[in-house]
């Protein structure tokens, strides 16, 4: 299932229904009885939506049933996290931080931090597990939720390897230990703003509190796929790698370059491996045919992404580089050969209730630490055109 495009059609539905709203607004009417049947049947498949992601990520929580005394400290958390919902529904509709919850009859006071609220560890579980669904690239990484710098230890084998060897009867065995390197990732903090209409939020039928956590989520995604891909100055990017095929022409790759690509992975890691290219990319290579006219394409529905090539799954974003001469194009990778760290203990958000006042929209700004950093340069390899 492809939550990304799921996501994405979501939020085109919701902007449908705000654009509904506004133009009524504008000419100070009430909506007729075409646009309340079409707002309403734009609201069904929100809900209908809402319900397939809600299902998805149940789907990759499942557990066994354990002890009674873990059921209910199950209950307790889930009664707990439907405050905490509850109370951040609450800030995101009035601007504010203390909430008296009806239902569990207590007080849910939300936290003040350097840049707004900080959002309650169930909405931040939430949006980082969203981020991670619908961003196979961010799911298949090394990934970290962690607040502040991560150092860790890794072993450089450009340098030496550790090795086995025979020994001879009252023979030292000598030592080749590898040696290793420190790779930090930092706590770069990003800012997401989206806006969200009053009408909306002023809707208690709907869900606020899903909307934002999928916006911010997939706001999230564009920016940090691109990031994770091309690299700045912050991020390390996986096109950054320093292995590398060339392949045979400048503006077409063939099979055979694609072949290459995938042998350039060591065989322990190539099992796990997966394409990343650009859509215009995976089209041409889409129509590529083995000598007896076979496309090397093949349907695979099994793995969630539709195709597989060369046997391994594809990956499109259109953040990667199109052919042209010089670029890198492709990448095949093993991606725990990528460390991402995002936190949600660090994540916080503001409500800008005067910003787009004059829009009849509410800003939601969102901020969260992230980075990213290629930690076995073996395990990745970029296709880079003549």
């Amino acid at each position: 299932m492809n939550l990304k495009k799921l996501i994405e059609k979501r939020n085109s539905l919701v902007e449908e229904m705000n654009n509904l709203v506004k133009v009524a607004d504008e000419e100070t009417r009430a909506l007729n009885e075409e646009e309340t049947t079409k707002f309403e049947g734009l609201q069904k498949e929100v809900a209908d939506i809402d319900k397939t992601l809600q299902l998805a990520q149940e789907e990759r929580k499942l557990m066994s049933v354990g002890s009674d005394e873990e059921q209910t400290d199950a209950v307790d958390a889930k009664t707990v996290a439907q405050a905490e919902e509850r109370a951040f529904a609450n800030f995101l509709r009035t601007g504010e931080t203390n909430y008296s919850d009806v239902e569990t009859r207590s007080d849910v006071n939300l936290s003040k931090g350097d840049n707004g609220v900080v959002i309650p560890s169930t909405i931040a579980s939430r949006i980082i597990a969203t981020v991670k669904s619908i961003a196979p690239i961010i799911q298949n990484s090394d990934f970290y939720d962690v607040k502040g710098d991560l150092v860790f230890a890794v072993e450089d084998e450009s340098t030496s390897k550790t090795t086995c060897a025979y020994v001879g009867e009252f023979q030292e065995l000598e030592s080749t230990s590898g040696k290793f390197k420190s790779v930090t990732l930092k706590g770069n903090v990003v800012g997401v703003l989206t806006k969200v209409s009053k009408s909306l939020i002023n809707n208690t039928g709907f869900d606020i509190v899903n909307y934002v956590i999928n916006k911010v989520a997939e706001v999230i995604v564009t920016f940090l796929e691109n990031e994770m891909l091309n690299g700045t100055s912050k991020i390390e990017g996986i096109l950054n790698a320093t292995n590398a095929v060339t392949a045979a022409a400048a503006t077409a790759i063939t099979a055979d370059d694609l072949i290459d690509l995938q042998f350039a992975v060591p065989q322990v890691y190539r099992s796990a491996g997966v394409f990343i290219m650009n859509p215009d990319t995976f089209k041409a290579c889409a129509k590529l045919k083995d000598t007896e006219g076979n496309y090397i394409l093949n349907k695979d529905l099994t793995n969630g992404y539709g195709y597989t090539l060369l046997g391994r799954p594809v990956y499109e974003s259109d953040n990667m580089p199109k052919i042209a001469t010089g670029n890198k194009v492709a990448v095949f990778a093993d991606l725990k050969g990528y460390a991402t760290k995002i936190s949600g203990d660090s994540a916080e958000i503001s409500v800008l209730q005067e910003r787009f006042y004059t829009q009849y929209a509410v800003g939601v700004a969102g901020y969260v630490e992230m980075d990213g950093k290629i930690v076995d340069q073996q395990r990745i390899v970029v296709l880079k055109m003549a």
